[in-house]
């Protein structure tokens, strides 16, 4: 395998922007699901277990961005406008709200993590955790 295989950048923004146009086009609400920590900028009121679920749609949501390192928009929570700011490494799924078609991705919580804030003791190799989404047909 070559050196330049190694600085690809990930697929991970392509699908997002795709799956994201996709649901616009169609008439869908994109919904994104964030894993949170403290370098996501959400209203932190609105988190549950960690996460959040924001609307996208082009009617929630203003100066929408989705670049390779990050997504932001701007969008009212309780009629107060915030701005939004997720690092791609944070997303967990993007899909269309009326149908559940979309992609959720893995997120590497020790990754995301400060170090000082990682578990201390891991699971044994080749155990498996339980996943917290639901699959919807």
């Amino acid at each position: 395998m070559s050196e330049s295989y190694n600085n690809v950048p990930s697929t991970k923004p392509y699908l997002i922007r795709a799956l994201y146009d996709w649901c616009v086009d169609n008439g869908f609400t994109p919904y994104l699901a964030v894993f949170v920590d403290a370098s996501v900028g959400v209203p932190m009121q609105y988190v549950k277990n960690g996460e959040i679920v924001l609307n996208m749609s082009p009617e929630a949501c203003q100066a929408t961005q989705i670049e390779n390192e990050f997504i932001s928009f701007q969008a009212r929570f309780g009629g107060i406008p915030q701005d939004i700011y997720v690092p791609v490494t944070h997303v967990m799924a993007i899909y269309a709200r009326e149908n559940g078609q979309g992609m959720s991705f893995p997120v590497q919580i020790e990754e995301a993590m400060p170090e000082d804030d990682q578990p201390k003791e891991k699971a044994p190799e080749g155990a498996k955790s339980k996943s917290h989404l639901k699959l919807v047909k």
